[in-house]
């Protein structure tokens, strides 16, 4: 019989994770046992208690640096800094999900999944005050595989957390209470692309591993040091391909704009900003453990796939009509903007370029949680009033909405003393450090060119008639109007005053493994 030894598992490490996936767990028996009136305050109440205690988890590891599970997690400062966004971005994703003043009675998500859309129970269920709960334990599921995917330590975790965050988002997608057959039709977009990127990882991961004889990432970087062959160059092609997919990076956006638009705008808001961090996460932990000591492998790669995401996103931008497509496409140009951080790493990987992008992707979280959730105030008829023509005069209606959204745009195009500028400021330098200054001219000009279709909608609320059937601004709840206020106040805040968030990135910027 083999000598088979248990894995040394540290449980306060871990903390964060059980924390959510115990969320996770006990939602699903909510929905099993607890009386269906009840349901949906004890779902927001459990999903809360399980992010905002994953946060204080992160919170109390802080400074831990320890190899852990078998060597399968590494619980590390940039680590703990990337679960700690994901946790408060999951908890301000649940207030928006519990968001039901906006439509009296009711919710965004559809009350049966299981009914056809178009039939007679779908049109009886449409005005049915019956909500539904089974969201909140998918996207506590979801975003645990987020808090697994940014400290796996070997592929194959890294692997099986891919497929945990992923699923539960194939589902949420398709769960909006209006526009079924529009919803439906993201979710299976979503579905079968995303089966094609994690054959592209699994694919990546067997050629690795041919390539190394292992798929722990200290492992690989040794090997790759030591010989970097055709088969690991070819097997880190594709893992980054199936990466570049979660993370929304042209070429490989494609599911993107459908994605976005056809969700419920709350679980958009959920992916823009915590599959974002989590696919990044994932990104610089591959690069720079992995990876870290042969940079000619994947330089050329990151850079070239960062041109195409920045002049993708900012040209095709341009010719959105629906807002929410249009920051669909902002976030393909964001997702360039973030890759010239990554490229900060390498020159002698001082940390500079890892700390910038955490820092960018905490300032995009919050200002597009933010932005979707402005988006969910302005409503017509039809639910939700997401074409661009809708907006126009809107500051006539509801000036405080108007310069709320204004704010947001204003951060997303990076205009100084917004949170945006600062981030970009961070990566745009890191990237410049590391000898990468061609791309940040083109990030520049891209830059200015994504500035007009955020201008654009600025000038529609404000300098356009308002329209006499124009739509409705909603009274936000409780939920939402926390929402609001955190987001509002941390796009300030990063943008006047970062000089603490930053030196607190900086700190975190270091990888164990």
């Amino acid at each position: 019989m083999p000598d088979i030894t248990a894995p040394s598992i540290s449980v306060a490490a871990l903390a964060p994770l059980i924390f959510v996936f115990g969320a996770a767990a006990v939602g699903v028996l909510v929905e099993a046992f607890a009386p269906r009136e009840q349901r949906h305050a004890i779902q927001v109440s459990v999903a809360l208690v399980g992010t905002l205690g994953g946060l204080a988890a992160t919170l109390w590891l802080s400074g831990t640096n320890k190899v852990t599970a078998g060597d399968a997690l590494a619980i590390d400062s940039a680590g703990l800094f990337l679960q700690a966004m994901l946790t408060a971005f999951g908890a301000l994703s649940i207030l928006l999900f519990a968001e039901r003043a906006l439509d009296p009675a009711r919710s965004a998500f559809v009350a049966m999944a299981a009914v056809p859309a178009g039939s007679p129970r779908d049109r009886e269920l449409l005005t049915s005050t019956r909500v539904q709960t089974e969201v909140y334990p998918l996207a506590t599921f979801a975003l645990g595989g987020m808090m697994l995917f940014v400290t796996a330590n070997d592929l194959l975790m890294m692997f099986v957390a891919l497929e945990v965050l992923s699923l539960p988002l194939y589902l949420m997608c398709g769960l909006a209470r209006r526009r079924r057959l529009l919803s439906q039709e993201a979710s299976v977009k979503y579905f079968l692309l995303g089966a094609f990127a994690s054959g592209f990882f699994l694919y990546g991961l067997a050629l690795v591993y041919g390539a190394t004889g292992s798929v722990r990432l200290s492992t690989i970087r040794a090997a790759a040091t030591d010989d970097t062959g055709i088969l690991l160059v070819l097997g880190l092609a594709l893992l980054v391909v199936g990466l570049m997919f979660k993370a929304s990076v042209a070429p490989f956006h494609t599911w993107t704009p459908d994605v976005y638009q056809g969700a419920p705008t709350p679980v958009t808001a959920f992916m823009a900003a915590c599959t974002k961090v989590a696919a990044f996460g994932a990104i610089l932990r591959l690069l720079y453990v992995a990876f870290g000591t042969s940079e000619w492998t994947w330089r050329p790669i990151i850079y070239g796939i960062a041109i195409v995401s920045m002049v993708v996103g900012a040209v095709l931008g341009l010719t959105q009509t629906d807002l929410k497509r249009m920051l669909a496409y902002s976030s393909i140009a964001h997702a360039g903007f973030i890759l010239t951080g990554v490229l900060g790493l390498g020159s002698g990987a001082n940390g500079s370029g890892l700390s910038s992008t955490m820092f960018y992707l905490l300032t995009y979280g919050v200002t597009t949680l933010g932005a979707f959730a402005v988006l969910t105030l302005v409503r017509d008829g039809d639910g939700e009033a997401s074409h661009l023509s809708q907006w126009a005069g809107l500051a006539q209606r509801s000036p405080l909405t108007a310069a709320v959204m204004s704010l947001f745009l204003l951060a997303l195009a990076g205009i100084p003393l917004t949170s945006g500028f600062t981030g970009k400021f961070a990566v745009f330098r890191s990237a410049i450090q590391a000898g990468a200054w061609p791309l940040v001219v083109v990030a520049v000009l891209a830059s200015a060119v994504a500035a007009f279709f955020y201008l654009r909608v600025i000038v529609l609320m404000y300098f356009s008639p308002l329209a006499a059937d124009g739509p409705t601004v909603g009274v936000p709840g409780l939920g939402t109007t926390i929402v609001l206020a955190i987001t509002v106040t941390a796009t300030l805040v990063l943008g006047i005053l970062p000089g603490s968030v930053l030196d607190l990135a900086d700190q975190a910027a270091r990888f164990v493994g």
